[in-house]
């Protein structure tokens, strides 16, 4: 590729939100180029769930399976680059300045550069993060169905107590450093703060700040949201209170000409992203459509 292509749509971010979108362009041969920078919200996860078709497929595999399925389409190509700037072309479109000193001009932007996640200060919790405590129960319950099942801090017990009832044979609420000590009726919360997590190779064990270890197979774990890339910030994209990026209907920001799909972006009517794979693959087929809606109106 030369210093400066033109592509009609650059989508930012290889994980399910931008693979589908860079897919849904092929299918009607559009120009579009992903750039993959290899970091995904969930690569700590050896196994991706609630995804009918790949159930308890391995993230990784998931990803390289599409990108081989692009090959197929000659519209298409996936670099391995991150972007680190797009700016507004005064002729129209957009131009991305990419990590490997080149540049790329797109008359549309569909940015997919997802969120992290910024955890409580436990230690320990890092290394047994996608593992043995993990945050979504949709994707990461069912495999420890009738074990006991932890829940870190006591905001969101309430919500989280009932949704895992049916699958935990108990639950355990453990308090964050000054959190309440009420739980949800009927449900036992230790009587101190989390100061440490170990996985023994066959349960979490979790530290508590009196000295005592309660065990528990797995916790979910309540995380901060941040966004991963500073572009939505370099463009003036407006937010939600979450943090993430505000989108309508079809996944248009508030920049005509950028879209904005997966976990990094929600409609205003939603608390947070519905964060999922499979949510992630529909924004991004709707992100697509509406680009390519975009440059038809140009």
């Amino acid at each position: 590729m030369s210093s400066m292509d033109m592509t009609d749509i650059l989508i930012i971010g290889g994980g399910p939100a931008g693979l589908q979108a860079a897919l849904t362009a092929a299918r009607v041969h559009r120009q579009a180029v992903i750039l993959d920078d290899g970091r995904y919200r969930n690569a700590s996860v050896a196994h991706m769930h609630n995804v009918i078709g790949a159930d308890g497929n391995p993230p990784h595999q998931f990803r390289a399976r599409v990108r081989d399925e692009l090959t197929a389409y000659d519209t298409v190509s996936v670099r391995p680059v991150s972007a680190t700037a797009v700016r507004s072309d005064p002729g129209g479109g957009f131009v991305a300045d990419l990590a490997d000193g080149t540049g790329l001009s797109a008359g549309t932007v569909i940015l997919a550069t997802g969120v992290s996640d910024e955890l409580p200060e436990i230690p320990g919790l890092a290394e047994v993060w996608g593992g043995r405590a993990a945050h979504c129960p949709f994707c990461h319950a069912h495999e420890f169905a009738g074990g006991r099942i932890g829940i870190i801090g006591t905001a969101r017990a309430g919500h989280l107590g009932p949704l895992l009832a049916p699958v935990a044979g108990s639950l355990l609420v453990l308090p964050l450093e000054g959190d309440s000590a009420e739980g949800p009726d009927g449900v036992r919360v230790a009587g101190s703060h989390v100061v440490g997590m170990r996985d023994t190779g066959s349960a979490l064990d979790l530290t508590l700040a009196d000295g005592s270890v309660e065990t528990v197979d797995v916790a979910f774990v309540p995380t901060t949201l941040r966004q991963r890339s500073t572009i939505p910030e370099q463009l003036g994209l407006e937010l939600n209170e979450s943090g993430c990026v505000r989108v309508d209907e079809l996944q248009r920001t508030s920049v005509p000409g950028v879209l904005a799909a997966g976990d990094m972006a929600h409609m205003p009517a939603l608390p947070m992203p519905m964060a999922s794979v499979a949510t992630a693959m529909a924004a991004g087929q709707v992100a697509a459509s509406a680009a390519i809606m975009h440059l038809l109106s140009a």
